[in-house]
């Protein structure tokens, strides 16, 4: 195992779940219910289904294209979204 690379993508996720709207969500099911025990077992398992979907499609897409070209399209596909957000907050 490539501990420098399992502490980045640890990191980086954990960080990105923090306060969004998954963990909203998991809180407000924990707040509403005794068996916090079954909300835990259900968040972590739709966040490690969710992961190896992501996963999955990432060798897919890696063994298809280059890495220089998946760069481009990740860097043109958040410029859309941020567009697409700038545009629909007016």
């Amino acid at each position: 195992m490539d501990w420098k690379i399992f502490a980045t993508t640890f990191a980086t996720i954990f960080l990105a779940e923090l306060g969004d709207k998954t963990q909203l969500a998991t809180m407000s099911l924990a707040a509403t219910t005794q068996s916090r025990v079954s909300v835990f077992a259900g968040a972590a398992l739709a966040l490690l289904a969710a992961s190896a979907a992501g996963v999955i499609a990432g060798a897919l897409i890696g063994r298809s294209f280059p890495e220089k070209w998946i760069h481009r399209a990740a860097g043109v596909a958040f410029i859309a979204g941020g567009v697409w957000m700038l545009v629909r907050a007016r």
